[in-house]
């Protein structure tokens, strides 16, 4: 089983669509000559042609927009957007136009487009490219939104967004990209619209997705040598949440925290937590705790931003701190 860079995982998943359907075509800022914002794209350029690697202008509403026409048109568009904050700027193309066509139109007009973004904090590039907004996607129904936290998923995951006939969002957390793993070059049966479980554990549930697993998971080992079996859920997919692999594993353990590189306020931490309220009660034995980002924008300094971010030793003291 071949070991791949997260980049280079993206990457292949690219070339593989690319050469498997002259439908799909990559559009987006320095997709083409430069080759990606995070080098996804490099040599793709080269290999497919302007028509198939289309560098875009600095217009995220108009590139998005070009991308759900193209769709709409019969193509398979994998949409860049060179970062998640960047997106804000084609939230009405997203969210009023390529999430609500087909009910609008009664089933008759399917957008069946991929929008891929770089999310999340820890590389000093301040507040306007440092936010995790993933939330703000997973709220809107018409989307799907999916987080790949490992190069695996990184690699397949993209094919299972261009095969859905509605617009996915692919989020992927920017300090991910250098990071290592192994990947099967053809896995029998990747779902990647269920969480999966990363930790076998029996005391608590750690709920977490994307650029946060590899903490979490870090945190569940230290646990561990305290005597405290941590179970890791990696969400995967953040629209539709799969909520019955949460249930199913705090009716194990009895007690969760969550973790999420975004605001605790009306977050996704919130939403898990909620959906552990309505439909696992009786199996809690304590409250539910969250992890987030503190309620401030992220800062530029690095001591400031790392005391922002979740962090491995604020897990450890989340699950220590349960009742």
């Amino acid at each position: 089983m071949p070991t791949l860079t997260y980049r280079e995982a993206v990457r292949q998943a690219i070339r593989a669509a690319l050469a498997g359907d002259d439908r799909v075509l990559l559009v987006g800022e320095d997709v083409g000559r430069y080759g990606g914002a995070y080098a996804c794209s490099k040599g793709l350029l080269e290999e497919f042609g302007p028509e198939r690697v289309r560098d875009a202008p600095l217009s995220e509403s108009g590139f998005v927009g070009a991308g759900i026409g193209a769709a709409i048109g019969g193509l398979r568009p994998i949409v860049e957007v060179m970062t998640i904050n960047f997106s804000l700027l084609a939230l009405d193309q997203i969210v009023n136009n390529a999430a609500t066509l087909r009910h609008m139109s009664g089933g008759q007009v399917g957008v069946p487009l991929v929008i891929r973004m770089a999310t999340g904090a820890g590389r000093q590039v301040a507040a306007q490219h440092s936010h995790s907004l993933e939330v703000w996607y997973a709220h809107v129904p018409g989307l799907k939104v999916l987080a790949p936290a490992t190069p695996h998923d990184a690699r397949h995951m993209l094919a299972a967004a261009l095969a859905d006939p509605d617009p996915v969002v692919i989020v992927e957390h920017a300090m991910l990209y250098a990071t290592e793993g192994e990947v099967e070059e053809s896995p029998a049966a990747l779902d990647p619209w269920h969480a999966a479980v990363r930790r076998e554990g029996r005391d608590v549930t750690l709920v977490t997705s994307g650029g946060s697993l590899a903490k979490t998971l870090a945190a569940a080992e230290r646990l561990a040598a305290d005597s405290i079996d941590a179970e890791v859920i990696d969400l995967r997919c953040l629209r539709p949440l799969d909520a019955d692999r949460i249930v199913a594993s705090v009716a194990k353990t009895h007690r969760a925290v969550v973790v999420d590189e975004g605001w605790k306020t009306c977050g996704l931490a919130a939403e898990i937590s909620a959906i552990l309220m309505e439909r696992a009660f009786y199996d809690l034995d304590v409250p539910v705790a969250r992890v987030a980002s503190a309620e401030v924008p992220i800062p530029y300094a690095k001591h400031l931003e790392d005391a922002a971010l979740p962090s491995v030793d604020r897990i450890v003291a989340a699950v220590k701190g349960l009742a």
